[in-house]
């Protein structure tokens, strides 16, 4: 007997809502009514289990989704336990009442194991946001279940009635909308279903009605009668017979991802195939990290480290976080770390607070526990990996380093848990950790040493037995440019002094965190200043003698430059082939480089130029400083002293293009006047 109602709805107009606000992505009812269907499978084999339900011989759970163009129609197939016509009344004719909630509750002492995916109602009515009309056909599990039908056009007004469907489970069937017509597609279909569902736990097959067409294979002995259509006789000898049989359904779903499984159980291969096959990178990632989860919460995933561009700003990852093997959304922020979201990956937690739609996370201070968790078990495997696997560790730094300062920089804690496991490549190519960088050796002067002239070099630095902890330098000195600064790099080779490279964009941003965060600490650019390792060692006389000579030089360069309140040093330099150099202060370094970082576009990068931290170093050694010193009104001093400038700022930062062209033209003029 057909019955009539009306929709049991709190408030009105509920079905313009659904259709507009409730899901972001209107392709979202595929995931919804595919959970629904698996979820009526889970549900079968667990009464099953607990003897409340005699399976069928075989039984295989299946969910079929049946596109059909023709028709207008998308139509969802499971054979799991069905509903009574007081169980539509309840689960669809009241909504938002959840029917997976329902279970879980009447059987949470038998049946806490279970994967049940739905946990609101709302999840059928998703259909009304691309479908006109929507029809229910399904039949219960339990004895002497009548079929029911049930159909609704998107208002809220139903209509039910005894069906004919003769198989336990439940038939959706979708009259599609005009505007939407593409889900009616099989290969849009498959796309969608593809996003979300790839490893929902029970099987999901796509087929096409009303003419599945039909497809060529081997002889199979399996086959079933009706789906032979012809059998292919070889033309050749030796060949396979084959068959042309009905198109069969395709399996679109691995019901047992690799996350679920235990790391003892895969293998390496596994895992690159698998991340293969999620992320469609034929590039092996470099390692990856198994998680696996049971208590406070529920989590399990595998994030892999691709080799990854070395320019982190470019950098975009994939992390795909699911719920019971449901896919909900790529990167949300509040699960995954934004360091993270560089990397690729799968996270599968149940215990999400999930929205009703399931489409984004409810505030909930469960969600930071999780997010902290993955943060720390990220860096207890790459810490691990720099106590254990050093050489391993090394060969992947170049790679992985971008990730990781990125993180320092970006989580406090995962900053403090990396900190002694930072390596920093020194001029000899060696990894050091910070600790390593921080083993300063002192300078050990004898107690009688004299300078070049005589005259007695008072100790600066006393044997280190007897130093003072706190006047121990602790400076890092690094390099951002191995060509342009190679002439700094051979004075500290050749006084057997370190530094590291740090060439990357991400550097001055992360040295800047590690002297905030470590006192004492403190980076300097390797051409920041010209340090005593570097120079001989001068008397008190020398010392006042050069300072009066750098008087000097300072009024001869200030008027060959044209420039006012320059800043001259004179150093008796060990290295005696260098005449002069260029020193910047690292507090005017970091502001130049903050300035051009932020710059406008079109804005000229070498505006930027020399500020009060500059000094130019002239060595007292070289004959070419000591000619400038001695014939000051000489025509050629000039032109000798903007040649070392220029050749000092040549190590230290690239010449403007005026700047060049004037350099080249006065090279070839001192190279006349050394020809004539």
């Amino acid at each position: 007997m057909s019955k009539q109602g009306s929709l049991s709805i709190n408030s009105e107009n509920i079905f313009p809502i659904i259709k507009k606000w409730l899901y972001s992505d209107h392709d979202i009812f595929f995931r919804e009514l595919i959970s629904n269907g698996c979820d009526a499978i889970t549900k079968l084999k667990k009464l099953s289990m607990m003897g409340e339900y005699e399976m069928p011989e075989g039984y295989k759970g299946r969910v079929d989704v049946i596109v059909n163009t023709s028709d207008k129609t998308l139509t969802f197939i499971d054979n799991g336990l069905g509903m009574t016509e007081d169980e539509v009344n309840e689960y669809i004719n009241q909504i938002a009442f959840s029917g997976a909630t329902d279970f879980i509750e009447k059987y949470k002492d038998k049946a806490n194991d279970d994967q049940i995916i739905g946990h609101f109602g709302l999840g059928f009515y998703s259909a009304f946001m691309v479908a006109s009309e929507v029809h229910i056909d399904t039949l219960s599990y339990k004895a002497d279940a009548k079929p029911v039908h049930w159909e609704c056009d998107g208002g809220t007004e139903y209509t039910m009635a005894e069906g004919d469907k003769s198989e336990v489970g439940t038939k959706i069937t979708l009259f599609v909308n005009d505007d939407v017509l593409e889900f009616c597609n099989k290969y849009k279909a498959r796309e969608v279903i593809t996003k979300y569902c790839s490893f929902m736990p029970t099987e999901i097959f796509i087929s096409e009605a009303p003419d599945n067409g039909t497809e060529t294979i081997k002889l199979d002995d399996k086959l079933d009668s009706d789906e032979i259509v012809e059998t292919i006789t070889p033309e050749k000898e030796g060949e396979d017979i084959k068959l042309k049989i009905k198109k069969r359904p395709e399996l679109l779903n691995e019901t047992n991802p690799l996350w679920n499984r235990h790391p003892n159980e895969c293998t390496p291969e596994e895992y690159k195939k698998f991340y293969r096959d999620v992320f469609n990178d034929y590039k092996e990632p470099l390692f990856w990290i198994h998680l696996n989860m049971d208590y406070p919460f529920n989590l399990k995933g595998i994030l892999y480290f691709p080799k990854i561009n070395m320019e982190y700003e470019s950098i975009e990852g994939t992390i795909k976080l699911y719920n019971n093997q449901v896919f909900i959304a790529d990167n949300i922020k509040e699960v995954i770390p934004e360091f993270l979201m560089l990397l690729k990956g799968v996270i599968d937690c149940p215990d999400l607070p999930l929205n009703v739609s399931r489409s984004a996370l409810q505030n909930d201070g469960f969600v930071k526990k999780i997010s902290d968790y993955i943060t720390k078990k990220v860096a207890d495997k790459l810490s691990g990996m720099c106590k254990t696997e050093k050489e391993e560790y090394e060969k992947y730094w170049e790679d992985i380093s971008p990730f990781i300062k990125f993180g320092c920089l970006k989580d406090d804690k995962f900053c403090e848990k990396m900190t002694d496991y930072i390596l920093f490549k020194n001029l000899d190519g060696k990894y050091l950790t910070l600790p390593e960088c921080l083993e300063v050796k002192p300078i050990d002067v004898e107690e009688n040493a004299t300078d070049e002239n005589g005259e007695k070099v008072e100790a600066e630095v006393v044997d280190e037995a007897e130093a003072d902890e706190e006047k121990k330098e602790k400076v890092i000195y690094y390099v951002t440019d191995e060509q342009q600064q190679s002439q700094y790099i051979n004075m500290f080779k050749q006084a057997k002094m370190d530094a590291v490279i740090l060439k990357h964009n991400i550097d001055q941003p992360f040295v800047s965190q590690l002297e905030a965060k470590n006192e004492g600490i403190k980076f300097s650019r390797i051409d920041t200043d010209i340090t005593d390792s570097l120079t001989n060692k001068t008397s008190k006389k020398t010392r006042e003698e050069l300072d009066k000579q750098a008087e000097v030089l300072k009024g001869i360069f200030e008027t060959a430059l044209k420039k006012k309140d320059m800043k001259v040093s004179v150093q008796k330099l060990k290295n005696k082939k260098i005449a002069s150099m260029i020193t910047l202060s690292e507090e005017s370094r970091r502001m130049q480089d903050m300035m051009k970082m932020y710059a406008m576009p079109g804005m000229d990068p070498n505006m930027f130029g020399a500020g009060d931290g500059e000094t130019l170093v002239l060595n007292a050694n070289h004959p070419l400083v000591t000619y400038i010193t001695e014939n000051q009104k000489s025509e050629d001093s000039e032109m000798f002293a903007k040649q070392l400038y220029d050749l000092a700022k040549l190590q230290h930062t690239p010449l403007s293009p005026e700047e060049m062209t004037e350099f080249v033209q006065r090279s070839n003029d001192i190279l006349l006047k050394l020809a004539k």
